[in-house]
């Protein structure tokens, strides 16, 4: 019986494993985008709806179009599916850490240079365009709507499962149009987001009730640690706590 638990759990394992590189700062563009875009998008179309996901910090801050905000979900949940071992980015809650970010300072790119030239930039240079987050996300979101109608003769979030991972492998290989940028650049921003919002604290908006580092097997904001728990030559499994948990 454990071994047969252990199995169903080792390709989300393997996925949650590989993803820690992008969490924790580095985004491996070339390696990441190839395992997503054949190994993590799931072959059936998901029956998940974001309306029902819900709890005290999800209200949208951003998006004023419920349409594209939707949209943005199923996206998300094609990179982050449901599986047999826990939630996907939907159920996870990663739509509405999006959304709070693209809302917030990170969205407008508070933190960083922002006086021109802007020149377009080799791959290891990372951010090379004048675009805020904000912007680019309208753009991509705009563009996978547009490619999806060009392609298929249907909307996005009308099309399959199959089909929208044929759209955003499209983008990932630089097959689609947006103005300004590179389509990878938009679906890496798009993947390391769904990410950050699958493993981040439940306080800003995703990792709904602590189920993504439930998954990981992740401690989370510990006070402390005990003896026995330091010195175990065998995993401890510890209750995962929040920033909140540990403030209250």
């Amino acid at each position: 019986m454990a071994e047969e638990k252990q199995e169903n759990k080792s390709t989300r394992r393997d996925f949650l494993k590989k993803s820690s590189y992008v969490t924790g700062g580095v985004v491996g563009g070339g390696v990441l985008g190839g395992l997503l875009g054949s190994q993590f998008w799931g072959t059936e179309k998901d029956s998940t709806d974001v309306s029902e996901v819900q709890q005290h910090d999800h209200a949208l801050e951003y998006f004023t179009d419920r349409a594209d905000f939707d949209l943005l979900a199923e996206a998300t949940e094609r990179i982050l599916p449901e599986d047999e071992n826990g939630p996907g980015a939907i159920g996870l809650g990663v739509p509405y850490y999006i959304d709070h970010q693209l809302a917030g300072k990170w969205g407008i790119n508070a933190k960083e240079y922002r006086q021109g030239p802007f020149y377009e930039g080799e791959p290891t240079q990372g951010y090379q365009t004048q675009l805020k987050y904000h912007e680019i996300y309208d753009l991509g979101i705009e563009a996978l709507e547009k490619y999806s109608q060009s392609t298929f003769d249907d909307g996005f979030r009308s099309l399959e499962g199959e089909q929208q991972d044929e759209v955003l492998e499209a983008f990932e290989n630089d097959e689609a149009d947006i103005p300004g940028i590179k389509s990878s650049f938009f679906f890496e921003i798009l993947r390391t987001s769904t990410l950050e919002g699958a493993y981040a604290d439940p306080l800003y908006g995703g990792n709904k009730d602590l189920q993504g580092w439930k998954m990981k097997e992740y401690p989370g904001v510990q006070m402390g640690y005990t003896e026995e728990q330091v010195e175990s030559k065998e995993f401890v499994e510890i209750k995962p706590a929040s920033l909140h948990d540990t403030h209250n």
